[in-house]
């Protein structure tokens, strides 16, 4: 544990403090999500007008490109109060580490100009530039958004597995920005993670908007178009994403051992450790859960009887709050597994009969699953973030030494909340006046 130059401040609100970065971490991610699908979406629509000349293709990627508006607009509210938090809530951290990480942030406030420019252009460009122009306008907006949301990935990448720094005095020196950001053994995989999860929640979200259309009778060619297009890309990440989930499973358990036990509720460590679903953590043990002999072990190193580290390796200072990351492993597993079998139902019938699913209770599944998706993202980023505790900087620096020593955060706490209420009923507004503009012809 690092030994701080300037020594550590004593903060009676840590909780309230972390949870004050939760939250604005739970408002913003599904903005971000958004920000590195959503506009593929939109292009991918134009790019198919072009291609057919079907005019309902130009109505869909017009009408989409004002929501990507009004959603950039609020991930730009979010954004900026997550910048000011990472130096008001945490100056020992910035103070301490900032040379490592800086590039990383750097190159993500270029990413959200460029983003910003861009978007503007391509909402207003509709009637004033040549089609393909437009079209091509579009293609720095994709880009961004990976470029960006790559950039925020590769830090906390960094925060999970350190690397690429010395520390002398309580300060960090030698500093290799690069290798500590993307030749980082932990990027990768929360990289292609985060990114499918994008696609998962943005095509699941707004396929959800076009099952509640159809359910209620309101079903011609601009929502079939539009539940196609984004049902397919949601069913194409749920595959992809669980081979990427063992992978990213698999890297946990070897760079962050305590976290996965924290994952399984693995007390003592154990050869062929068994699987437990659901049940709760107590005394060492999980409790009132359905055991599987030797699953625990074969998924996170592909053999049953592989030594799996418990979470007595550790003091018990050192260890996360077992049941809050447990509880965010098991719901995010949980859905994605339930979205994963939704996407298997599509594939299925797309097969067998060529087109979508038919069935009413399809549809009645398929609403519920665009906010199930959100709740697993935010359940993954819990499992991410509370499984790493009491740890900012992983096995160097702990939270509470990264913590400010100012007062009012309570104060600041409730303020942020009421602004980010607030900023929820406005986007709510917007979307809703947006879904109520005459549709062009199509």
């Amino acid at each position: 544990m690092i030994e701080l130059a300037t020594g550590a401040e004593t903060q009676h609100y840590l909780l309230e403090a972390r949870q004050m970065q939760a939250l604005s971490f739970a408002v913003h991610i599904p903005l971000v999500c958004f920000g590195i699908a959503f506009p593929a979406m939109v292009l991918l629509a134009e790019w198919l007008h072009h291609r057919t000349g079907k005019p309902v293709y130009r109505t869909l990627a017009r009408r989409w490109s004002r929501v990507m508006l009004a959603l950039f607009a609020a991930g730009v509210v979010t954004g900026t109060v997550l910048s000011f938090e990472m130096g008001l809530l945490w100056p020992q951290f910035t103070a301490v580490f900032g040379s490592v990480f800086g590039l990383g942030f750097a190159v993500e406030g270029f990413s959200f100009f460029m983003e910003a420019i861009f978007i503007g252009i391509y909402a207003y460009g509709w009637d004033r530039l040549p089609p393909r122009l437009h079209l091509a306008s579009g293609i720095p907006i994709v880009i961004a958004g990976f470029t960006g949301s790559l950039m925020v990935i590769s830090v906390n990448g960094w925060m999970n597995h350190p690397e690429g720094f010395r520390l002398v005095h309580g300060r960090a020196v030698d500093v290799h920005p690069v290798r500590a950001l993307f030749l980082n053994s932990n990027f990768w995989h929360e990289l292609v993670h985060m990114y499918v999860a994008g696609y998962m929640v943005t095509g699941f979200l707004v396929a959800a908007a076009y099952a509640v259309r159809r359910l209620r009778g309101s079903f011609g060619t601009y929502e079939r178009t539009a539940l196609a297009i984004s049902l397919s890309i949601a069913v194409v990440a749920s595959i992809v994403q669980a081979p990427v989930g063992d992978w990213a499973g698999r890297v946990v358990a070897q760079n962050q051992p305590v976290k996965l036990a924290a994952f399984e509720g693995v007390g003592p460590t154990t050869k062929g450790a068994d699987e437990h679903i659901l049940g709760y953590y107590e005394n060492g043990e999980v409790k009132w859960g359905i055991p599987i002999p030797d699953l625990l072990s074969l998924l996170a190193f592909h053999n049953p009887h592989a030594v799996v580290r418990g979470l007595d390796t550790v003091p018990p200072d050192d260890r996360p709050p077992v049941n809050v990351v447990r509880f965010a492993f098991q719901t995010m597993v949980g859905i994605g597994t339930l979205l994963f079998g939704l996407a298997i139902v599509v594939v299925y019938v797309r097969i067998r009969r060529r087109r979508l699913p038919e069935s009413p209770w399809f549809y009645r599944a398929l609403v519920p699953a665009g906010p199930l998706s959100v709740v697993a993202l935010i359940a993954g980023w819990v499992t991410t973030e509370v499984g790493r505790q009491p740890w900012v900087v992983y096995h160097v620096m702990r939270t509470s030494q990264a913590v400010t020593g100012a007062g009012g955060i309570p104060v600041g706490y409730a303020t942020l909340a009421a602004v980010y209420l607030a900023l929820a009923i406005a986007v709510a507004w917007v979307l809703l006046r947006l879904s109520r503009i005459p549709m062009e012809d199509v």
